[in-house]
């Protein structure tokens, strides 16, 4: 995509959850699993920190996390089949770990997860990557983007059963609640919704990279292509000087909370100015501004984006009703949530119960 001699560069790195279950043998610890998983590419790559032959990267991460980061694409289409390789690529090697340790008489199985918490309350994520142009003022610039990713979650979250103090809930984002900081170097101690380590890959005089923390791990592709194609339009906004910068929130990560905690999209959310608006409000008027920059022709769009549009808008419309049926087959917290609610009502469970939790965890 063309802008400004600009093209948009993409990329997703994932971290994966890993764990064994064994019979009637001691359990594997996590080091030991990802020994397993990853022993085919040690053996072809002398080391499980690995470029692959399609352009990406699979390593072991901090933590024994499998981590699978997709090359550099200017196609949004190319992301979405990079991101699906890296799903093929690790369920080969949980084939191939299984088979190892049977022939080392251990009589278990290696599970795989592509989601972002743990039963210990970890989190690992799922960063997007965006190239974007260097400026002076990049701290002020990015910061005009928190809103926007906020309350996208209302778009594109994974959906989590999540306990609180005020019981069991259904939320969407497995992230949300992991947050820390709106923008910061660090990765963990206090987890920035955006990041500001630069790695641009490229003119780092004229470039820099956008690195997004924020997001979900999406195992729905239409999910994921709403994610980035959204994002990509926000940028556009944001370098056109159209993008609304009197949105800032007055407390990033209680309102990142917040959003995640109501279906209803309605809840008030604190601006920095003294007002207050709900996501919803807020992603009609990100929306609003995209659809804008489309017609304007101020940036050249894909069927794709045309498509994120179309689905941006659709998934607005059934959080304001609180009817899923039109996105509940490309919209991952409503796909899931339909299933919960059909699970719990045919065997008579609640949400807090343990088969509800195996079932979301299922989901990924």
């Amino acid at each position: 995509m063309a802008r400004d001699g600009l093209h948009r560069i993409y990329g997703l790195e994932t971290e994966y959850g890993l764990t064994s279950l064994a019979r009637a043998q001691r359990q594997l610890n996590p080091d030991e699993v990802a020994r397993y998983l990853f022993k085919p590419v040690v053996e072809w790559g002398r080391s499980n920190n690995v470029f692959l032959p399609n352009g990406s990267r699979l390593y072991l991460d901090v933590g024994s996390h499998p981590e699978y980061a997709t090359a550099e694409c200017d196609q949004l289409m190319d992301l979405l089949n990079q991101d699906r390789a890296g799903e093929g690529i690790l369920n080969q090697m949980v084939a191939e770990g299984n088979r190892h340790m049977r022939e080392e008489g251990l009589e278990g199985e290696i599970y795989l997860f592509k989601n972002n918490t743990d039963t210990s309350g970890n989190s690992y994520g799922c960063h997007e990557n965006y190239l974007i142009r260097r400026r002076a003022d990049y701290a002020d610039h990015v910061e005009s983007v928190l809103p926007f990713l906020i309350t996208r979650q209302i778009l594109v979250g994974a959906g989590k059963v999540l306990k609180t103090s005020r019981g069991t809930i259904y939320a969407f984002s497995q992230r949300a609640d992991h947050m820390w900081d709106g923008v910061s170097s660090s990765t963990t101690r206090s987890r920035p919704i955006i990041n500001t380590r630069d790695e641009p890959h490229a003119d780092a005089e004229l470039y820099r990279r956008l690195h997004v923390i924020v997001g979900d791990s999406n195992m729905s592709e239409t999910t994921t292509l709403l994610k980035v194609a959204s994002m990509d339009l926000i940028l556009g906004l944001l370098e056109t000087g159209k993008l609304r910068r009197d949105l800032a929130l007055e407390n990033a990560v209680k309102s990142i909370r917040e959003v995640s905690h109501d279906l209803s999209g309605r809840a008030p959310v604190a601006l920095s100015s003294g007002q207050t608006m709900n996501a919803l409000s807020l992603q009609a008027e990100y929306l609003h501004a995209a659809e804008g920059l489309v017609q304007a022709g101020d940036i050249a769009v894909t069927e794709q984006h045309v498509y994120a549009l179309e689905l941006w808008k659709r998934t607005l419309e059934a959080v304001e009703s609180q009817d899923t049926s039109a996105i509940d087959r490309e919209i991952d917290w409503a796909i899931k949530k339909q299933l919960i609610v059909q699970y719990c009502l045919r065997h008579q469970v609640p949400l807090e119960s343990p088969e509800v939790a195996q079932l979301d965890l299922r989901y990924h």
